[in-house]
Parts: structure tokens; sequence; C-alpha cells
């Protein structure tokens, strides 16, 4: 490649611009067509792309109406469950957040905390969702699971930047009085009730669960 250059240059000193195009003109097209095909690769997958899309949107928005006018949850749950195995990352995730509470519906909770905690723990879905799925399995755990062990699932959600921060910081207060700790309650309630970005009704919540703490205090 190095000697092309270097014979073009020459070429283009001496102003021989017949003789380069003669030379080296092959080289010119071939470039050109191999631009020209790249780009029309690229537009052709992104119209695949698009199509594939809307394909899925359509085949999740039937299995939704499907779900909805099944008899029962757990008929509702085995079509969301078809669904999240056809479809691709995106709506194989909503299909399984929809799969997870039509069981808890159908009142297999295991197998709906069971759906959530596989979807946290995808690493292929956006941390967002992974997030979601956690606050929905140790909610769903609150009553008999171990308290320690689902604050420490939900510690990283309470962070400043985390959407869910509010709802974890919840029920991580939650979890400090259902493991008798309400000094551990009372300092995550406190900072919740005055907190103006807080959503209205969880402040209305903290005030309350602190007036509680209060008095049995």
């Amino acid at each position: 490649m190095s000697d092309i250059i270097r014979e073009v240059d020459e070429e283009l000193r001496r102003e021989d611009w017949e003789q380069v195009w003669k030379k080296y003109g092959k080289f010119v097209i071939g470039g050109a067509v191999a631009l020209v095909l790249a780009t029309a690769a690229v537009v052709g997958w992104r119209e695949y792309d698009k199509s594939q899309r809307m394909a899925q949107g359509s085949r999740f928005a039937e299995a939704v109406a499907r779900a909805e006018n099944a008899a029962v949850p757990a008929e509702a749950a085995d079509v969301m469950a078809a669904t999240a195995r056809d479809a691709t990352t995106g709506y194989a995730t909503l299909s399984g957040f929809r799969e997870a509470k039509l069981r808890a519906d159908a009142g297999d909770r295991g197998q709906a905390i069971a759906i959530y905690d596989a979807i946290a723990s995808d690493t292929s879905v956006e941390p967002l969702l992974r997030d979601l799925a956690t606050l929905y399995s140790v909610r769903m755990q609150i009553v008999e699971g171990d308290p320690s062990t689902l604050g420490a699932r939900l510690a990283p959600l309470t962070a400043e930047a985390n959407p869910w921060r509010y709802s974890a910081m919840e029920l991580t207060a939650i979890l400090a009085l259902t493991g008798g700790d309400a000094e551990g309650a009372r300092a995550i309630y406190a900072p919740l009730a005055d907190d103006l970005e807080a959503p209205q009704t969880l402040r209305a919540r903290a005030a309350e669960m602190l007036q509680a703490l209060g008095d049995a205090g």
C-alpha cells in the first residue's frame, strides 16, 4: 500500500493526471463502490431492525391482550411466559415483569420471586429494570425473608442517583422494623418525611410511621 501511495505522489508531482487515472482509477472506482455498498448495508440493516422491532411490539401487544382476556391469572401468566421465550431482550423483560405479577396473583409467589430474581441477575437487561426487579423481589419477601439479606440487596438502590431510591429506602425501613431495629427505621423515615423531592404519598407514610414509632417509644 505504501508503494502505491508513493507512486501516486510522484505521478501527481509530474501532473500527469491521465497517467494517474489509468494506473489508479480502478482503485478509486473500487473504493467508491465499496462505500456505496457499505452505505446500502447500513441503511438495509436499519430498516430490517426497525421492522423487527415493530413486529416484536405487535406480538407483545397481542400477548398482553390475550393475557387480559384469560380466564384465570395462571393462564394469563402462561401467555406472557411464552411471549418472553420468543421475544427479544426488551420485550422478553417486559413479558417477564407481567408474568411475575400474574404468577403472584395466581398465588405462586415463589415463582414470581424467581422471575424477578432472574431479571435482576440478567446483565443483558437495562440496569434500571434490573433494579426494579430487585425492588419487587424484596417487597414480596418482606414478611418471610431475612431482613439483613434483603437489606443488603436494597443497599445499592438507596444511592442518591438511583431512580428507585425512595422506594428502596422505605422498604429498608420496613426491613429494619421486621428485624426489631426501631431506631434504624426512624433514621430512615425521618429524612424521607422531610425530603421535598420524595413522592408526596411516600413522605406522608414516613411521617405517619415516625409518629407511630414515637408513640411506641
